[in-house]
């Protein structure tokens, strides 16, 4: 249920200092001594307990708060919040949203293709104007000009490839390059990506390779791929890189490819030897592929995706427009002006064709309009606020890849510099949402399904320092018209109902000015009013726009009205608190409690007051409630940490937390006290005194939960390379079959041996990974959760050559542990217990684990097929495969165009 939270204090954390040592150690405690010590040792905790409770309650004044809202109680309404409905509203209103997107593009689409269709060849043109169009038409290869960072050698292509695909190695056998793949076909994610660019990495080039074998195999296996049912059931090619071919291999492809041609055989000759390029070309261009020369470097990076035109045709001949949207992906632009956050958009895009009737055979593509929608401005439409404090809703795509996610974590720290991460991406929704063991929520959300379902889920909070324990509704569905799912999470306790006050937004119209500057005391980022539409609102902060959205100055100012009622009602209960707290400052003397920095409150609307009982020069923390500690505070998209961690605590008590910087980046609940009653707040209980930590476990006082990061970074392990020459770049490509969505088929690849890479790639251009870069890895962490039934212990330490003895009391009212230890007697023979994470490693050497492996990597995850394909088409040109002066003959076609477009393509 809504629950309005109690006012809380900031109090200045005490001078750290070293412990006291005793003058002698404690000998052995009899039981009517332990009893002895559990009765002062409670006297004394109920003792600070019972002062603490004092102060926080006076200084915050939370019993003026409670009986403010108990006061107004029958005045209110409760309402059950129907989470179904809820998604479904929040996916129309979506809908609605992108499909204008959708509609501008088509619009420029028409416009740009008109525009072709009328334009004659100018050849004055200046060669400026072609390069301008060249690159415009580079827009296309999003994927191609991403994988550059990656590397320069042929594993490139590895990046460009999608899924599924299966590389081999051969020369006189055709040899699996992972034996877990043998002879099917794996999902081309990143992981499998890098595995196989790794391996590929470390093949060595020998023997004389036959070619016939490696395209028997080929064939055999998409054709099992294909008579399964399994992928998109469109595409399917077998690319081929090679240094040359003694044959053409008729008889192969009479055998397995003719007369249907169902798969496409792209060649690329490698080096600058010509002697075989006619049988290299004669393959492709009988088995409706492209034939490509590659001489250097630039070749590869040039010409390694003209498969992608050739794909393309049926699509482009037939002129369907197929709409595509794209993967999350950062915005550069603001990453490169070093924005406090890095914004994530999508895209949606269309191809343009050539309509002209002498290209049509050759299926000429001019280029992509697209439109790029935030996905800030997709969540507005799904407000955090009446989803409750641990509420929140994401989206996915049909591959599973998260678009938004609260647990979303796109960028690592390297060094001082934030930098996206590799994989950010591709995160799976299994690796944010891992206690849906059995996929039962990502599957029904690929298939577009609409439903909910519950699961009990550990939350991690505090950058994983602590952990929440949820039962969650999970509500879903899809947004039509897109290849998008949308989330929406409830947690009960706190996400089923919603409390409605009974002040109107006509009556806050009345109010005065006075009484609104109250309710913003502080910067607040939630959106109570559209800000960014009208030029003339923009100028506009949040309280100047709900000040003028109240007093009609602005009729056209668009607000959330519920949002704005909510508010409302807050700050008339809330109001007399600013009156209290300003006694309280006034009142305070030399000789008054001291330590007491600012008294704060928050609610579910967004509201916050609060009250300085000291200079803003004395304050402990001048960062707390500003922009610059954004956990702190009510944004967008989340509650403070505060606000969080006390939903989940009994209702009257307090929560103590204790905020510090410490390099190890470990922190706890607990107060260690030791015998000379100095507070240590910077380190973890476990780091400090592990033999005392060990045994509060045991004991059960505390439980250890396991918990996981899927996105977590870790430093690379450095491999050294012998003296070998790497396998660079001899690869066949097979495509497995799929629907071609905008130029992305499956593939297998099989990699063929080389003899003149030295000629073009010099081995001195490899480089070395430093010892400390970061990868993308699996890890798995501690996290220690308090067992509140268990309010006092004792127990006593065999340590060697001494005892030691500690005795815990919970202190009443709070989240607070008094514990009280020996700290004469050394036990440094137990272990620190740490927090530290653990990768996860993956590598097995048994031969049953080596199974359990290769399972692993062989799993499938579901993936939703796209709805169309484009597989062939019966007036594709097949004879424009390829060749110097086809190539020539085709950019002539594209530059011309292009100059026409080059402002659409933007």
């Amino acid at each position: 249920m809504w629950r309005f939270l109690n006012p809380a204090l900031h109090i200045s954390n005490p001078t750290p200092c070293s412990p006291a040592r005793a003058s002698r150690s404690w000998s052995p405690i009899t039981s009517r001594k332990q009893q002895a010590a559990h009765s002062w040792l409670k006297s004394w905790a109920d003792a600070f307990g019972g002062d603490l409770y004092y102060i926080v309650t006076k200084y915050s004044g939370s019993l003026l708060l409670q009986k403010k809202y108990k006061d107004v109680e029958p005045t209110l309404k409760i309402k059950e919040v129907d989470g179904l409905e809820l998604v479904k509203k929040f996916s129309e209103e979506m809908q609605s949203m992108l499909g204008r997107k959708v509609e501008a593009v088509e619009r420029l689409v028409e416009a740009a293709e008109d525009a072709d269709l009328y334009h004659e060849f100018n050849s004055s043109l200046d060669v400026s104007h072609t390069f301008i169009a060249s690159v415009c038409s580079k827009f296309l290869h999003t994927q191609k000009h991403r994988s550059r960072k990656k590397g320069r050698k042929i594993p490139f292509l590895l990046v460009t490839l999608p899924p599924p695909f299966l590389p081999l190695q051969y020369n006189d056998y055709v040899h699996y390059v992972e034996s877990c793949f043998k002879g099917i076909l794996v999902q081309a994610d990143r992981d499998n990506r890098e595995h196989f660019k790794q391996l590929v990495d470390e093949l060595q080039a020998k023997g004389v390779g036959t070619v016939n074998k490696a395209l028997t195999e080929s064939f055999r296996i998409l054709r099992e791929f294909r008579n399964a049912g399994q992928g998109g059931l469109c595409n399917q090619a077998i690319m081929l890189i090679t240094d040359g071919a003694m044959e053409d291999y008729e008889y192969v492809f009479e055998k397995f490819n003719w007369p249907d041609r169902k798969v496409r055989v792209f060649t690329y000759l490698i080096g600058r030897e010509v002697s075989f390029a006619q049988n290299v070309k004669w393959i492709a261009c009988n088995n409706k592929g492209y034939y490509t020369q590659i001489s250097t470097l630039a070749d590869v990076q040039e010409n390694v995706m003209e498969y992608l035109h050739v794909l393309s045709r049926p699509m482009v001949i037939n002129h369907d427009h197929d709409i595509i949207w794209t993967e999350a992906y950062m915005d550069s632009a603001l990453f490169a002006s070093q924005a406090q956050s890095l914004l994530l958009m999508t895209t949606v895009a269309m191809p343009v064709f050539s309509k002209k009737n002498e290209t049509r055979s050759h299926g000429i593509l001019l280029g992509v309009v697209g439109s790029d929608v935030p996905l800030r401005e997709l969540l507005k439409l799904a407000p955090r606020y009446k989803l409750g404090v641990h509420g929140y809703a994401f989206l996915n795509t049909n591959n599973g890849y998260i678009l938004s996610h609260p647990d979303l974590r796109p960028l690592y720290k390297e060094g001082k510099k934030l930098k996206p991460k590799p994989n950010y991406n591709s995160v799976d929704l299994s690796e944010v949402e891992w206690e849906d063991v059995d996929e039962t929520l990502r599957t029904a959300m690929i298939n577009g399904e609409t439903g909910d379902l519950s699961m009990d889920v550990k939350v991690p909070v505090d950058k994983g320092k602590r952990v929440l324990f949820l039962t969650n509704d999970y509500f879903f569905t899809d947004i039509s018209g897109t290849p998008f799912s949308l989330g929406v999470v409830l947690s009960r306790g706190h996400g089923e109902y919603i409390l409605l006050g009974d002040t109107s937004v006509e009556e806050g119209r009345i109010c005065p000015k006075e009484l609104l500057n109250h309710i913003f005391g502080l910067f607040l980022s939630r959106i109570y009013c559209i800000t960014d539409i009208d030029p003339d609102h923009r100028k506009l902060n949040q309280l100047e726009a709900v000040i003028r959205f109240l007093t009609g100055e602005e009729a056209d100012l668009e607000c959330d009205e519920e949002l704005v009622q909510e508010v409302l009602f807050d700050a008339v209960v809330t109001a007399p608190m600013e009156a209290y707290w300003t006694t309280l400052a006034l009142n305070l003397s030399d000789e008054a409690e001291g330590g007491v920095d600012m008294a704060f409150m928050g609610t579910r609307a967004g509201l916050m007051r609060s009250a300085l009982y000291v200079g803003t020069e004395k304050l402990s923390n001048r960062k707390f409630l500003t922009r610059e500690d954004k956990e702190s505070i009510f944004t967008m998209d989340h509650f403070p940490l505060w606000y969080r961690r006390a939903a989940e605590h009994p209702p009257g008590s307090f929560i103590y937390s204790i905020p510090f910087e410490d390099p190890s980046g470990n922190s706890f609940l607990l107060f260690s006290l030791f015998i000379s009653l100095c507070l240590q707040t910077s380190k973890f209980l476990g780091e400090v005194d592990g033999s005392v930590m060990t045994q509060l476990i045991s004991m059960g006082m505390f439980k250890q939960v396991k918990m996981y990061d899927y996105q977590a970074m870790c430093k690379m392990p450095h491999h050294h390379h012998s003296g070998a020459r790497p396998l660079l770049s001899v690869i066949i490509f097979v495509f497995g079959s799929t629907s071609f969505r905008f130029f992305f088929p499956h593939l297998i690849c099989f990699l063929h041996p080389i003899f003149s890479l030295s000629l073009f790639f010099p081995i001195s251009a490899h480089k070395h990974k430093k010892h400390d870069m970061l990868q993308p890895c699996d890890t798995e962490y501690p996290v220690f959760v308090y067992e509140p039934a268990i309010k006092e212990t004792n127990g006593i330490i065999e340590c060697g050559d001494c005892q030691k003895m500690f005795v815990v009391q919970q202190i009443t009212n709070s989240n607070l542990l008094l514990l009280v230890v020996d700290a004469v007697c050394d036990c440094s023979n137990f272990p620190p217990v740490l927090l530290q994470p653990k990768e996860v490693k993956y590598i097995f050497c048994t031969a049953h684990n080596a199974s359990v492996k290769c399972d692993r990597m062989r799993s499938q995850k579901l993936r939703r097929r796209p709805d169309t394909c484009h597989a062939f088409h019966p007036e594709e040109n097949a004879q424009d495969c390829g060749g110097a002066a086809e190539i020539s003959a085709s950019l002539a076609l594209l530059f011309l165009p292009l100059g026409t477009t080059a402002v659409l393509l933007r």
